[in-house]
């Protein structure tokens, strides 16, 4: 395997986790087996200590009765007694030694059991009575010796008690060797067992990149459905879903915008060359002719412009951004609206009345020129649909909200038709198509620009007749 493939593999997810997590282990394992090592040779120690102790305590003990027995004249001398051979086997062990020396070093007792061997004397300026110490004997081995100086009344001398190691080390040998063994043994389980967690961790993002490398515009209806999982990678699944979702919603939109511009697009262009081979061929000859196509290429071309002018708002209203935003009272806005729209509204007949109060609780956080298109809109929608009757427009604030309803005595939706007024180029009845005026964009930026105000509108058809539109913004504290 080159190195640049080694590297490789090492940037996958799964490796990495699979390293990380097996050196983790390994480092969590090494640390325990190091502690036990030092935990096993301390227990090791204190026990070996513990019975020369025992030892050494015992013989000073006798050391001290019998030093004063000897300071009364009763009995024999204490040295004599511990000189005697094999006097200090009653303390002496397989494993244990014991020495009494002199305060010059000699050696005037030991046990049988350490042969021609000695400790080796250490009578120099000592801090306590009893000195630990390990030696290494070539008769004995390794040694834990207890050096105690004990004095009485005719008596002074060392005490010294040996505890052979080697049957600690020997065990704390086996200890090692075994943790070793176990560590080793721990380190497979554990690189094993890393990679097949990884594994498990990583198959579903693999399942996820798999899904996401199929998704394309023409194939937007493929889902992961993983509804079982109630964990992150579930909650990742669910949202791929939810967005899968969004993206779909959009590009049937985008595909419906687009055919139904071309649509809507193609009619004034074909006037407008239709007219503009006719001035080519007859302009000279027909000023009639000159004059209704020069007219009719005028009022198609300001459909045209006043369609793409929608087009543009609608796609800044749907974008969000770079509105400006300042707090400001509904009413300004609303109130302009109605006075731009008065004019045609008394062309028809027609009569707008308002019910838009003044106050404090109205005010909005939003942009001034989009919520006077938004209400113009509105209002000149209900225009073109009423042929006789009213307009009537209302404002009402409270709870945290500010209400403006567009209500008209024209001629009503059909509630089928309801949820689909807010759609781009959507006309209720498609027979009436030419007949009203309009570019079937003013409902879309109506709901497009109140989404943008965190608002919502809706549409409902007026038992008595007519249509009623209702405006819900959020607003704020003056």
């Amino acid at each position: 395997m080159t190195p640049r493939l080694r590297w490789a593999n090492f940037t996958s997810l799964r490796w990495r986790i699979a390293t990380f997590y097996a050196l983790l282990l390994l480092i969590v394992i090494g640390i325990v087996a190091v502690v036990l090592t030092f935990e096993l040779h301390a227990i090791l120690y204190d026990e070996a200590r513990a019975k020369i102790d025992r030892v050494g305590e015992d013989i000073a003990q006798t050391v001290r009765g019998n030093s004063l027995l000897s300071a009364l004249g009763e009995g024999v001398p204490v040295e004599e007694q511990l000189a005697t051979t094999g006097s200090l086997d009653h303390w002496a062990g397989p494993t244990t030694f014991v020495e009494v020396d002199t305060t010059h070093g000699y050696p005037i007792g030991k046990s049988t059991n350490m042969g021609s061997a000695t400790f080796e004397p250490d009578y120099g300026q000592r801090a306590s009575t009893v000195v630990y110490r390990v030696e290494d004997r070539p008769q004995l081995g390794e040694v834990l010796v207890r050096d105690e100086f004990i004095s009485g009344p005719s008596v002074a001398l060392f005490v010294v008690v040996g505890e052979s190691l080697t049957l600690y080390n020997q065990t704390l040998e086996r200890i090692r060797d075994l943790l070793i063994v176990v560590v080793v043994l721990s380190a497979v389980v554990a690189l094993v067992a890393s990679f097949v967690i990884a594994s498990s961790a990583i198959e579903p993002i693999n399942r996820l990149i798999a899904a996401m490398s199929k998704t394309r515009s023409d194939r937007m209806d493929e889902r992961l459905g993983w509804s079982g999982r109630s964990d992150e990678i579930g909650s990742l699944a669910n949202s791929f879903d939810a967005m899968l979702d969004r993206l779909e919603d959009g590009f049937t939109r985008e595909r419906q915008f687009i055919s139904d511009a071309s649509h809507e697009l193609k009619t004034p262009l074909t006037v407008i060359n239709a007219n503009a081979q006719m001035l080519e061929r007859w302009a000279d000859r027909d000023p009639e002719i000159r004059s209704d196509s020069l007219r009719a290429i005028r009022e198609e071309s300001s459909s045209l412009a006043a369609m793409v002018n929608g087009m543009l708002l609608l796609a800044k209203a749907e974008s969000g951004d770079d509105i400006p935003r300042a707090a400001l009272p509904l009413h300004e806005p609303l109130e302009d609206a109605i006075r731009a729209t008065e004019s045609r509204a008394h062309e028809k007949g027609l009569v707008i009345v308002a019910a838009v109060p003044h106050g404090t609780d109205d005010i909005v956080h939003g942009d001034a020129n989009l919520l006077r298109q938004l209400f113009t809109n509105l209002i000149d929608n209900a225009i073109k649909f009423t042929e006789q009757g009213s307009i009537e427009v209302t404002l009402a604030c409270g709870g945290g909200e500010a209400v403006v309803t567009v209500s008209d005595t024209g001629i009503g939706i059909d509630e089928e038709a309801i949820e689909r007024v807010f759609d781009r180029f959507f006309r209720a009845d498609a027979s009436r198509n030419r007949t009203i005026p309009g570019t079937g964009l003013g409902l879309a930026i109506v709901r497009s620009i109140a989404r943008v105000h965190d608002g919502t509108v809706s549409a409902e058809r007026r038992p008595e007749g007519g249509t009623r539109f209702r405006v819900t913004l959020p607003t704020v504290s003056a």
